[in-house]
C-alpha cells in the first residue's frame, strides 16, 4: 500500500524526499511562503509551492483533499535558541503551530509528521511542548509516539524520546531535532496504543567517517577567510573567553580531533558558517589577494564549508537525489544566492534521518492494518 502525503512549511522539499526515498509516499499538496525557498523546491520536483497556510483559501483545500500524512517542518524561529524565544505569543511565526492544529483537524489525516529545533522541548520550561502534545492527544485525539498515560489517565513522557541526532544516521554533523509522529485514534481505534513507541535512534551508513570525508577539492578562493577577518574573529574570541563564554568560531577538523563532525548548520548568516570552519591547505592561497576581501587570505588556510558541503551534510548531496543512472541531480536554480542556499540548507532537514522516520511510519501503517 502507498501512502499520500502533503508537504507544508515544506522549505525545500527535504521532508518530502525523505518519505519519497521509501518508494511508498508520494505527494499531492505544498506550502511554503517563502519566496526563494519556493523556487528552489519547485526547481527540484517541478511544483510551485508558494502558499500561505494560514488562509482560509489553503484550509478549504485541504479540507476538500482525502490523503494519508500530513508533513510539516514548522518555523523553528520562534522555538530555537538563536532565534526571538516567543514561541505561541509571536504573532507571525508562533501560531503556526495553531494552524496546524486545524489543519489536522479539519482533514483528519490517518498520520502526522512533525519536525523542529531539539529546544522546542525545553522551550518555557517545558510549557510549549505540554501545550502541543495536549492539543494532538487530547484535543485532537492522536495517538503520539512516545506519550504514555499513567494510572490517571494522565499525559506522561519523556522529552528525550522526540530529540533524535543526525550524527547517528549517517552524516558527520552534531545536529538535535525534535520530532513528532501521530497516528489517528479516531481512525485505527485502540491498535495505536500497542505500536512500538520508540523513534529509530540511528540510520543510514553514507560513508561518511567524518567531516573531512565530505570536503571538497579545490573550492573557490573567496571561501577562505581573509586575515583581517580571521584576526577579527580571533580577538572576538580571546574576548569571550575572558568573559567566561564559549563563544566564538569552531575550527572542526584540527589535527588533534580524532573524529571531526560539524557543529549544527545554521540559517542565521555569519554566525552559522562560523561555527563550522576547516583548514584547507593549498599551496601558495596564503596571503594571496582576492577581489572582494580587504586583506590577503589567512595563513592557516582557514575557510567556511561551501554550500555543496553543507548538502551533503544534510542529505541533499551524493544521496537524495541520485537517479537511476546513479547521477546526483540535486543542485539550485540559478537565481538563488550563495547566501539563500546557506540559509535553506540551514533551515531545511537532514534526509537519511527523515527517511528513517518514514520507515518507522511504514513499519506502523503495517502492524495497524493487521
Amino acid at each position: 500500500m502507498n501512502f499520500s502525503t502533503i508537504d507544508i512549511c515544506a522549505g525545500i522539499g527535504g521532508i518530502r524526499r525523505g518519505f519519497e526515498l521509501t518508494g511508498r509516499f508520494y505527494n499531492i499538496l505544498s506550502a511554503e511562503n517563502d519566496k526563494y525557498a519556493s523556487i528552489t523546491y519547485e526547481h527540484l520536483f517541478g511544483e510551485d509551492p508558494f502558499d500561505d497556510i494560514t488562509t482560509e483559501d489553503f484550509k478549504q483545500k485541504v479540507k476538500a483533499l482525502k490523503y494519508d500524512v500530513l508533513m510539516a517542518g514548522f518555523p523553528c524561529q520562534p522555538f530555537s535558541r538563536a532565534g526571538l524565544k516567543e514561541g505561541f505569543n509571536n504573532d507571525t511565526k508562533g501560531t503556526i503551530f495553531n494552524h496546524i492544529a486545524y489543519l489536522i483537524e479539519i482533514s483528519r489525516p490517518k498520520a502526522i509528521f512533525l519536525e523542529n529545533v531539539d529546544h522546542l522541548v525545553t522551550h518555557y520550561k517545558g510549557q510549549t511542548f505540554k501545550k502541543i502534545i495536549h492539543v494532538l492527544e487530547e484535543k485532537l485525539n492522536y495517538k503520539i509516539i512516545g506519550v504514555y498515560r499513567d494510572s490517571n489517565g494522565q499525559i506522561t513522557y519523556n522529552t528525550r524520546d522526540f530529540i533524535r541526532n543526525s550524527r547517528y544516521f549517517g552524516v558527520p554533523q552534531n545536529r538535535p531535532r525534535t520530532y513528532i509522529i501521530g497516528f489517528d485514534r479516531c481512525y485505527f481505534g485502540q491498535k495505536v496504543d500497542y505500536l512500538n513507541s520508540e523513534l529509530p535512534k540511528e540510520g543510514y551508513n553514507l560513508n561518511y567517517k567524518d567531516i573531512n570525508d565530505i570536503l571538497d577539492k579545490g573550492v573557490p578562493l573567496r571561501y577562505y577567510l581573509s586575515s583581517g577577518y580571521y584576526n577579527t574573529l580571533k580577538k572576538h574570541k580571546e574576548r569571550e573567553k575572558g568573559r567566561g563564554n564559549g563563544f566564538g568560531f569552531k575550527i572542526i577538523n584540527e589535527a588533534n580531533i580524532e573524529q571531526p563532525i560539524a557543529n549544527t548548520l545554521l540559517a542565521t548568516g555569519g554566525s552559522g558558517k562560523e561555527r563550522n570552519l576547516i583548514i584547507d591547505v593549498i599551496d601558495g592561497v596564503a596571503g594571496k589577494t582576492v577581489p572582494g576581501k580587504k586583506s590577503g587570505i589567512n595563513n592557516d588556510c582557514v575557510r567556511t564549508l561551501t554550500p555543496n558541503e553543507w548538502g551533503k551534510l544534510q542529505g541533499f548531496v551524493n544521496y537524495a537525489f541520485i537517479n537511476e543512472n546513479k547521477k546526483d541531480t540535486f543542485s539550485f536554480p540559478k537565481e538563488v544566492s550563495v547566501t539563500q542556499q546557506y540559509k535553506q540548507l540551514g533551515n531545511s532537514v537532514t534526509i537519511p534521518v527523515i527517511q528513517s522516520m518514514a520507515e518507522y511510519m511504514l513499519e506502523c501503517f503495517e502492524k495497524l492494518s493487521n
